[in-house]
């Protein structure tokens, strides 16, 4: 359980220091490092939160002294990720997770984390789009039927909600808009289905928005109040939760994987007004925001009570967060350039 606090910085000054406080291991990822059996891959390594999340888990096993194989698979187009993993413990694998006979190849792995997927470009080649994200879950679950597995999803996969309700719960009923949405949809009901099938114990974790200092909605609107560019509103409420929290959750979760499916929504606590971050970051940056539209009454938002309920409440509050962010963009800390669009209620991504 994530009830105990890692000592929290002041600043974070440089890469390395956010990159060893993203992997800092949780006590709940310590306490799960000593009792799981097997070792954990991790499918879909190279993207925005997977370096941090194996790390994470290499660390924990590291603080008690317990030797588990990490894998971190993908293509690894940006070869300074791999050099990362490496150099942290981390054992990789190239693998082109479209192509049957390289998953096929992979190791046996007890502990499977699926972070594979395409949401950004998605409504240029749609078609690219459902094959990554509903064919690929097909082809894990078929050649990881003997093992344990966590999936992640979206929060994308809900219709927008009334600002005035606490978000949508895990048993209200899907209504993606757009394709990149419905292809999330897919590939759960891809591992639903797979799970049902081969008695594979599954859970299904619907991720709304991940932050941290390089990406994420905070930093999307903090650059644009820095750089003087407007901020939509129209889509004027969110949830956002601290990478390094949020990944300490999605290891937990091979702890509460299950036949049917376990589904479970994964956010901060709070709503949180697009204008309210935009006006904190222009008393720090001492500009005015500029704003185009106005706010309608529902959002993409989820309730992550049930998650509180396992595994605690994020240590990281936005406050901080916004402070963080603030102090990195002034001392022109590099982004990764991967804009979340979280503006987009369309489905159009």
């Amino acid at each position: 359980m994530n009830k105990e606090r890692i000592a929290t910085p002041e600043f974070i000054e440089t890469e390395d220091q956010l990159d060893d406080f993203l992997s800092r291991p949780y006590p709940g990822t310590i306490d799960l490092c000593k009792r799981l059996r097997g070792d954990v891959i991790i499918l879909g390594v190279a993207g925005k939160m997977g370096p941090s999340l194996a790390v994470q888990i290499k660390r924990g096993c590291e603080a008690v002294k317990i030797n588990k194989r990490i894998i971190g698979v993908a293509r690894f187009s940006v070869p300074e990720i791999k050099s990362y993993l490496v150099k942290s413990g981390v054992e990789t694998i190239n693998c082109d997770l479209l192509d049957r006979n390289s998953v096929d190849n992979l190791p046996d792995v007890e502990n499977v984390i699926f972070m594979a997927g395409m949401k950004f470009g998605s409504s240029n080649n749609p078609s690219l789009t459902w094959a990554m994200n509903s064919y690929v879950p097909a082809l894990v679950a078929t050649k990881f039927k003997s093992s344990r597995i966590v999936a992640l999803s979206t929060g994308n996969v809900y219709p927008l909600v009334s600002i005035h309700s606490k978000g949508s719960k895990e048993t209200d009923t899907p209504g993606p808009i757009g394709e990149y949405a419905q292809s999330c949809l897919g590939r759960e009901r891809v591992f639903e289905y797979f799970s049902e099938k081969f008695s594979i114990p599954t859970c299904i974790i619907r991720l709304n928005y991940a932050v941290e200092l390089r990406y994420g909605v905070i930093y999307d609107i903090g650059i644009k109040v820095y750089r003087g560019e407007p901020i939509n509103l129209e889509n004027g409420y969110v949830n956002v939760v601290w990478q390094g929290w949020a990944n300490s959750v999605i290891f937990q979760c091979l702890d509460v994987c299950s036949v049917p499916v376990k589904i479970l929504n994964l956010t901060g606590p709070e709503i949180i007004s697009v204008r309210k971050v935009a006006e904190e970051f222009g008393k720090i940056f001492q500009k005015k925001p500029l704003f185009e539209g106005r706010e309608a009454e529902t959002a993409y938002l989820s309730d992550a009570s049930i998650c509180f309920d396992l595994f605690g409440l994020p240590d990281i509050k936005i406050d901080t967060i916004i402070k963080w962010i603030s102090h990195w963009i002034e001392k022109g800390g590099r982004s990764l350039n991967k804009p979340t669009h979280f503006e987009e209620r369309k489905g159009r991504y």
